[in-house]
């Protein structure tokens, strides 16, 4: 939950959270004296000691408001759905006294983050609910049913000191049962069907932690393993499947499917889970894998052909004139001849996108990794035009203001909008100016 709750908040790694979350765990220094802020940091569990809860009650009944405490007899606890590490408490800070804001100054601007997000959740669960008015409008036009919902802040209860968003009312307007609306406007937009999201880290650990497989320990040492062999790569904050990725899944699929069934897993995780309860013994868990196992390997190294990842392009070798071929490094993808070992000519991949830079005209765009591995456009004649962009150039120019157009990747869908900030086309606003013009067009010539 730490790690999801990060990502969301905070838009940390699985790998920054742990590293954070360690240095709050080990002690930070205040005043002289080493402190451990936080609890232990890789259990998944959701128990708070007695005497952690009576601290909370304390700080909320002086600080909050004794409105604000939720009574420990009518909280509701909520059922495990899956066997978690139950030898410690819940992630929590070790003093609730300790505000963020009380300690600001010893800590780093990521460790006051972070413990900040933990604290304010902390007390939080100790809170009331949040209470909303509800309004559900339905209007009725032929055979159709439109509905709107209105909602209003009541009382704000555990948002008081845990909200990491802005929220707004949603005021309907005054109206009266039975009233007839007049239509105000009709907007003839088309939607489709989107795909389903990829996988972030947080969307990631969630699943994980849903199917039972893992624990928190695990999560960041298992992401950071797929990016680092290049099974995966980042857009945004999204996890990708490479080509490299793909083929893996395929070979893993095809000759070890029970392996990589994630019942299968879930099972061996309960399996350690009663290792280390000393219910049973790891040589017989050990034993009852094993053999299977090395029974499949040996199957797959005779039925997997050897598989060539290296593609071949037109780019021609300037030493000895064969084709240069795309290779996968450590480092990630290079292009080298074809003649290798007798020719070593090696040069960087260039990744074109197939547009024009729209600063020089003549170079091409192509698409860059920065040293923190996060992808930008550039222009292939670096350092003599300098055009850099987050966001992937589409080739077209934006009609109101002439600037570029580029796609703009959300979590939720991928809009084309102008790289200006100052036009209107940036917001999307002239989609609706467009729609609205459409519908006066139509009825016009109708």
């Amino acid at each position: 939950m730490l790690q999801q709750e990060a990502a969301n908040k905070l838009s940390f790694t699985t790998k920054k959270t742990m590293s954070v979350a360690q240095e709050l765990y080990e002690g930070i220094d205040i005043d002289k004296e080493t402190v451990g802020l936080i609890s232990y940091i890789r259990t998944d569990s959701k128990r708070i000691s007695e005497e952690a809860k009576e601290k909370a009650k304390g700080y909320i009944l002086d600080e909050i408001g004794e409105n604000y405490y939720k009574n420990a007899n009518e909280k509701k606890e909520k059922k495990e759905t899956k066997k978690v590490q139950d030898a410690h408490e819940a992630i929590r800070p070790t003093y609730v006294d300790k505000t963020p804001d009380s300690i600001k100054s010893y800590l780093t601007r990521d460790q006051y983050k972070l413990y900040n997000l933990i604290w304010r959740r902390f007390v939080a669960s100790q809170m009331e609910d949040s209470i909303f008015d509800i309004l559900n409008l339905e209007c009725k036009i032929g055979e159709y049913t439109f509905k709107a919902t209105g909602s209003k802040m009541k009382f704000d209860g555990y948002t008081k000191i845990y909200n990491f968003t802005d929220r707004e009312d949603r005021i309907l307007p005054a109206i009266s049962e039975g009233d007839i609306l007049d239509v105000k406007d009709i907007l003839p937009n088309q939607h489709f069907t989107q795909p389903p999201a990829r996988f972030t880290e947080a969307s990631l650990v969630k699943t994980l932690e849903e199917l039972g497989i893992g624990r928190p320990s695990t999560y960041a040492p298992t992401i950071a393993t797929i990016l680092n062999r290049e099974y995966v790569e980042k857009q945004g904050t999204s996890l990708c499947p490479t080509e490299l990725g793909i083929i893996v899944t395929e070979i893993l699929e095809n000759n070890f499917q029970k392996f990589i069934d994630v019942d299968f897993t879930a099972q061996m995780e309960n399996k350690l889970d009663e290792i280390e309860e000393g219910s049973i013994e790891w040589k017989q868990v050990v034993s009852e894998a094993y053999e299977p196992l090395k029974e499949a390997i040996e199957i797959a190294k005779e039925s997997i052909e050897k598989i060539n990842m290296d593609e071949e392009t037109d780019e021609i070798c300037e030493n000895c004139g064969e084709n240069m071929v795309i290779k996968y490094g450590r480092f990630g993808k290079f292009m080298a001849c074809k003649n290798y070992p007798e020719c070593k000519t090696t040069k960087p991949l260039v990744n074109k996108i197939g547009v024009k830079c729209p600063k020089c005209h003549d170079g091409d765009i192509i698409l860059r990794k920065s040293k923190r591995g996060k992808a930008f456009y550039g222009c292939s004649n670096y350092p003599e035009c300098d055009f850099v962009a987050w966001n992937k150039p589409t080739g077209d120019t934006c009609k109101h203001c002439g600037s570029y157009m580029i796609e703009k990747v959300t979590k939720s869908d991928t809009k084309i909008i102008c790289s200006d900030k100052e036009c209107h086309k940036h917001h999307g606003k002239d989609d609706e100016l467009e729609a609205k013009d459409e519908s006066v067009k139509e009825n016009i010539e109708n």
